[in-house]
C-alpha cells in the first residue's frame, strides 16, 4: 500500500487534531502531498512535520466562510499545482433532543458540518475534473444510519451529509469523480474526552459508550484514517458511492450480553 498516493495532491479538513490529523499524516506517508486546511493549521502543521518527511502545507480555513475556503485550495493548487484527494473532513459536534439546541447552534453546526463540505467542494471540484485519480471522502457518522439519543442536532447534519455524498455520487461519477463517505462509530478524539470531562461520571460514561460498540472498545482515529485512505485510494478505483462503516460492529450486530460472572 505504500506509495499508493505517490504524485497525488490531497486536501484535508480539519487537519488539526483527530480523524484529520490521523488521515493527513497517513496519506503523507503513503506518498501524497497534503494541505491541511483547519483553523489552527500551524499547530497541525508541527505535529506533522514531527513525523513526516515532507510535512503537509498547514493553511488557515474556516469552512464557514467561503472567501476563506476558496482562498485556502487556491494556495494549496499554487503550491502542489492541482488537487486529486479531498477529504471532507472538518465538523463539530452536538448534544441535546430536538428540544434542547437553540436555533442559533442549529444554524451553526449544520454551516459547519453540511455546507462546509458543499464549500470545499465547491472550491475544489475545478481542480479534481482535471485529476486522472479524483476521489472525495466525507466523513459521516454512525448517528447518519442509527437513533443515538441525546443526539438529535448532530444526526441531523451527518444524515443529510450521507444523502449529500450519494447525490454527489451519482452527480460526478461520469465526470472520474468518485465519491465516498466513512460513518465511525465513537473515536476516541478530543471532542469525545471532553464530552467525558463533562459527564457526571467520567468513568461510567466511557465504559457505556465502549459497551454500545459490540468490539467493547472505542474505535481509534487511525482505524478511520485507513478507511478514508482506502476509499481515496487509485487502487479502490470502483467504490462509488459507498458507505464504509468503521464503528465497532454498531450499525449491523447486535451480539448477547456478556455473561455475568
Amino acid at each position: 500500500m505504500a506509495g499508493d498516493f505517490d504524485g497525488l495532491v490531497a486536501i484535508v479538513t480539519g487537519g488539526g487534531s483527530g480523524i484529520g490529523l490521523a488521515t493527513a499524516r497517513l496519506l503523507a506517508a503513503r506518498g501524497a502531498r497534503v494541505a491541511v486546511l483547519d483553523l489552527d493549521p500551524a499547530a497541525a502543521g508541527t505535529r506533522l512535520a514531527e513525523r513526516d518527511a515532507e510535512p503537509p502545507l498547514p493553511l488557515v480555513a474556516d469552512v464557514t466562510d467561503e472567501g476563506s475556503v476558496r482562498a485556502a485550495v487556491a494556495a494549496a493548487v499554487e503550491r502542489f499545482g492541482g488537487v486529486d484527494v479531498l477529504v471532507n473532513n472538518a465538523g463539530i459536534g452536538a448534544t441535546g433532543t430536538v428540544e434542547d439546541n437553540p436555533y442559533e447552534e442549529w444554524r451553526r453546526v449544520l454551516d459547519v458540518n453540511l455546507l462546509g463540505v458543499v464549500r470545499t467542494t465547491r472550491a475544489a471540484l475545478p481542480q479534481l475534473r482535471r485529476s486522472t485519480s479524483a476521489a472525495i471522502v466525507n466523513t459521516c457518522s454512525i448517528a447518519a444510519t442509527a437513533g443515538l439519543p441525546n443526539r438529535a442536532l448532530y444526526s441531523a447534519t451527518k444524515g443529510a451529509l450521507l444523502s449529500l455524498t450519494l447525490a454527489m455520487a451519482a452527480d460526478h461519477v461520469r465526470e472520474g469523480i468518485r465519491v465516498n463517505c466513512v460513518t465511525p462509530g465513537t473515536v476516541d478524539t478530543p471532542w469525545v474526552r471532553r464530552l467525558l470531562e463533562d459527564a457526571p461520571d467520567a468513568r461510567a460514561e466511557l465504559a457505556a459508550l465502549r459497551a454500545r460498540q459490540p468490539s467493547g472498545r472505542l474505535v481509534s482515529a487511525e482505524e478511520v484514517a485507513a478507511a478514508i485512505a482506502y476509499l481515496a485510494s487509485p487502487l479502490a478505483g470502483g467504490t462509488v458511492g459507498s458507505v464504509l462503516a468503521v464503528d465497532g460492529g454498531m450499525h449491523g450486530l447486535r451480539p448477547r450480553p456478556a455473561p455475568e460472572g
